[in-house]
């Protein structure tokens, strides 16, 4: 299924009925009086954060979704039916926006949560409302109001905990793999994840989080080069940052640090929040240094991120493809969120949960 995370719709509430403007005529009651019943309420538009969804592709072939009329009234006192709703299922974490004013309608965080897009016309009313001791056969009445209509944004953010970011290639997909249930797909050639990924870290005694993976970040992302800076929406509601960096020299490649660095100037000038989220840094693919020179290159690198990036986060070295250190990692981020308030996922049986890190593509 193609991953679809932004989406424009038109939403149309319904319109009321017309009141009915009618007299009784019966035999030997020749002056009935008023019986004109109201008209009926047109139906509204809502929409429902359904977790069994992981996309707006719907919403991409059909834009305009318009909520039933409402009945005219009639005579006898008959009013009108109402209108019948919509409802539109959206995937969790769905934000809706109005395009018009840039409000914010609903943000949609949590399974079977609903709001209300466009809100359907009140029904006329009939002359049966207008009759009094001094007007005793009205002949007027009102007509439905039409209903909201609007024109919205939907975009998708992703749910997790924790995101990863980093360049193309730098072992992002392999670290998911290694460390969740979620089968990304690996390759040997840059951008080879074309859309967010997650998947459910379980780690012992029911505790977990859930891990995102994004396509890969370049410099000049912020002017569409690769594949822009369009998903780094789904890093919003994360409570982490794990920023990955390829540690394997290459004679002909960008240094590790200048190219870290410039993917955090790219996070900031997309968004100075999303810039100061706490991020720590993963040094992947260690078992592809030399043994005799791994702790040397490890420390220099250390040092230098810490220089040059001016920072003191947190740094781990790993080895997706082996799992080497990415127990530690994983549990290093558990305890950073549940100091933080995060709640961790549904226990569930501990003879169901362990971490075995997998090598690539198990």
């Amino acid at each position: 299924m193609k991953f679809i995370d932004e989406a424009r719709i038109e939403v149309i509430g319904g319109r009321g009925g017309n009141g009915c403007a009618s007299f009784r005529r019966e035999k030997f009651i020749p002056k009935g009086g008023p019986d004109g019943g109201d008209g009926g309420r047109g139906g509204d538009v809502w929409v429902v954060a359904d977790r069994n969804l992981n996309t707006l592709l719907d919403f991409r072939y059909t834009r305009r979704h318009q909520a039933g009329n409402g009945e005219h009234g009639r005579g006898s006192d008959c009013f009108g039916a109402g209108g019948h709703d919509i409802e539109l299922r959206v995937p969790v974490g769905t934000l809706i926006v109005d395009e018009s004013t840039g409000d914010t309608i609903a943000d949609l965080a949590t399974d079977g949560q609903r709001a209300i897009l466009a809100a359907g016309g009140r029904g006329g009313l009939g002359n049966l409302h207008f009759k009094s001791s001094t007007n005793r056969a009205p002949r007027r009445r009102t007509l439905g109001a039409p209903g909201e209509a609007r024109r919205l944004r939907l975009e998708l953010k992703v749910l997790a905990d924790v995101g990863l970011l980093g360049a193309p290639n730098a072992g992002k997909s392999t670290l998911l793999a290694a460390v969740s249930n979620a089968r990304p797909k690996i390759a040997d050639y840059p951008f080879t994840t074309l859309y967010p990924h997650l998947g459910m870290v379980r780690l012992q005694d029911g505790k977990g989080f859930v891990l995102a993976d994004l396509p890969g970040l370049i410099e000049g992302a912020a002017e569409g080069a690769g594949l822009g800076h369009q998903f780094l929406r789904h890093l919003a509601r994360t409570g982490l940052l794990l920023h990955v960096i390829d540690v394997v020299p290459y004679d002909d490649g960008p240094d590790p640090v200048e190219q870290a660095r410039a993917i955090i100037a790219e996070l900031k000038r997309y968004d100075a929040s999303l810039h100061r989220k706490p991020r720590w840094f993963v040094l992947n693919k260690i078992d592809a240094l030399p043994p005799s020179q791994r702790d040397e290159h490890l420390a220099g690198l250390r040092q230098r991120l810490r220089r040059r990036l001016r920072t003191t986060a947190p740094v781990f070295a790993v080895s997706a493809a082996t799992g080497e250190g990415c127990r530690e990692l994983m549990w290093a981020v558990h305890e950073f969120l549940a100091r933080r308030g995060k709640r961790d996922p549904q226990p569930v049986p501990a003879s169901d949960v362990r971490f075995e890190p997998t090598a690539a593509g198990a």
